[in-house]
């Protein structure tokens, strides 16, 4: 596709402190809300909705805290506490996008609009595989798990499916959950005006995303390269570089995820009321990294429930070093804040909220 030069009024110029002069570090500017992603005033005004509009843009088949987050997601919905648009699979592989299918069809949601990333980062480390779902049958040999699409092939392609979604709707009304690589939104950033919207990409999402939650990055250490960044970096810095700098950004580093546990022997005993669950499956067939922790779900609590249960930093820019690293600077003009860890009491909390998905039959 045709690629849109980037707006150079979109973006504040880059500084850099003396000392990180020689890492080539990227700032990015953004604002920050004094609620939960909301603008100040003399800033964008914001339609405020009941129920938060979600696209949820996720690398399945990475680790479990993704297939938590879905459900989830799944779980908000039926609830009435958010309405999903819309899912893109950041991943490459129809095979992948098929696994979203079976979760779309087993939580009671087959209508859920998919889009698969085609052209993104090259055969990424797989932690657990949860294909082999699409191949389990029951005993008449019958899919165990149902799918609706039949030829995934005719999916869009993830920047074009957020376009569609984001086209859409009302100006400054969605919020998007990254929970992945940033590969399909580096692409719609770098999209041009079509049929779908006469806005390029960047324009589009800073005419009608409200907030961008991210798991991404680590606070607490300048040594740890964060997975979801250091994978597709490449990625990572276009969207660092052409994120609008008056639409907010709440990061879920690692650090807070490592605090709440999901243990194999409480997913079973959750799910112990029926056999015929994807989740269950994938930890009865398969070995997923046990007691994988809960990063993914913290960035769906805070998208749907709110800042309330969260401890946030102040206003701040976020600057990406060339390896991955995200470095924090305070800064009253600054969009991006970050999840700070919890106690002991705050992660039980969060865990029971990712639990309840499972325990409901």
């Amino acid at each position: 596709m045709n690629k849109s030069t980037p707006a150079r009024d979109i973006f504040p110029k880059f500084k850099c402190k003396k000392m990180f002069q020689h890492l080539n570090i990227i700032l990015l500017s953004l604002s920050i809300a004094i609620s939960s992603c909301s603008h100040q005033a003399g800033r964008n005004t914001i339609s405020v909705n009941a129920t938060p509009l979600i696209i949820l843009d996720t690398d399945i088949g990475g680790c479990t805290d993704d297939v938590f987050a879905i459900e989830m997601l799944y779980e908000y919905q039926r609830r009435n506490a958010c309405q999903l648009l819309g899912i893109i699979v950041d991943r490459e592989g129809e095979d992948n996008a098929a696994c979203i299918d079976v979760f779309n069809n087993y939580f009671g949601y087959p209508d859920t609009p998919i889009g698969l990333e085609r052209n993104g980062i090259d055969s990424p480390k797989v932690f657990t595989d949860y294909r082999y779902l699409l191949h389990l049958t029951d005993t008449t040999g019958a899919p165990l798990f149902p799918c609706t699409i039949s030829d995934y092939s005719t999916l869009s392609d993830g920047w074009q499916l957020y376009r569609q979604l984001l086209a859409a709707q009302p100006d400054h009304s969605v919020t998007v959950c990254a929970i992945g690589f940033l590969t399909s939104l580096a692409h719609l950033l770098e999209s041009t005006p079509d049929s779908i919207s006469p806005l390029n990409g960047i324009e589009l999402v800073q005419q009608k995303v409200k907030c961008l939650y991210i798991m991404a990055g680590c606070f607490t250490s300048q040594d740890v390269k964060e997975y979801n960044l250091a994978q597709g970096f490449a990625f990572a810095e276009t969207v660092f570089r052409l994120w609008p700098n008056d639409v907010d950004i709440v990061f879920s580093p690692i650090e807070v995820g490592n605090q709440v546990h999901y243990t194999k022997e409480q997913v079973l005993n959750d799910i112990s009321w029926t056999d015929i669950h994807p989740v269950k499956q994938i930890y009865l067939k398969r070995h997923p990294i046990i007691n994988v922790r809960m990063w993914d779900p913290m960035v769906i609590i805070n998208a749907v429930e709110g800042d309330d249960l969260f401890q946030l930093s102040s206003r701040g820019t976020v600057s990406l070093t060339p390896d991955g690293v995200t470095l924090f600077y305070p800064s009253a003009n600054g969009n991006c804040r970050y999840q700070l860890p919890g106690n002991d009491k705050w992660a039980k909390q969060m865990s029971q909220k990712i639990r309840t998905a499972n325990q409901r039959h």
